[in-house]
């Protein structure tokens, strides 16, 4: 029963640090989206939520120390992430979704499939 209870604060304090850095991703996007190339602006967001990111995830995600190791597989993670999320933005626009609301079903999808891979990392690389 306190595995099970671990998780579900681990799943919520994932939460908390995905509100805050995807509102500061959707943020930076929704403010360049229309002054620059949506993928820029998009890779623009990521990248600056992505160092935000770390820093919660590592701290009060998962509470570990910040390390090269851990560091090294959540970059890898986030790649992957990147990758798909990119993939998905540029899928939604051209199947008609507006530039403004495509990240939504984007971050619906990319979301889950990061927090079970960056647990990983945390638990396996710490």
């Amino acid at each position: 029963m306190l595995i099970h209870r671990e998780v579900f604060f681990e799943i919520v304090r994932f939460g908390v640090v995905g509100v805050i850095v995807t509102a500061l991703h959707y943020g930076i996007y929704w403010l360049l989206h229309d002054v620059i190339n949506v993928n820029l602006a998009y890779t623009l967001g990521y990248f600056i939520s992505f160092v935000v990111n770390y820093v919660l995830s590592a701290c009060f995600t998962f509470r570990k120390k910040k390390s090269v190791k851990n560091g090294i597989g959540f970059f890898g993670a986030h790649v992957f992430n990147y990758l798909l999320q990119i993939c998905l933005l540029n899928l939604f626009i051209w199947l008609g979704v507006s530039k403004v609301l495509a990240p939504v079903p984007v971050y619906c999808i990319a979301i889950p499939i990061n927090f079970i891979i960056v647990r990983f990392v945390f638990r396996r690389l710490g």
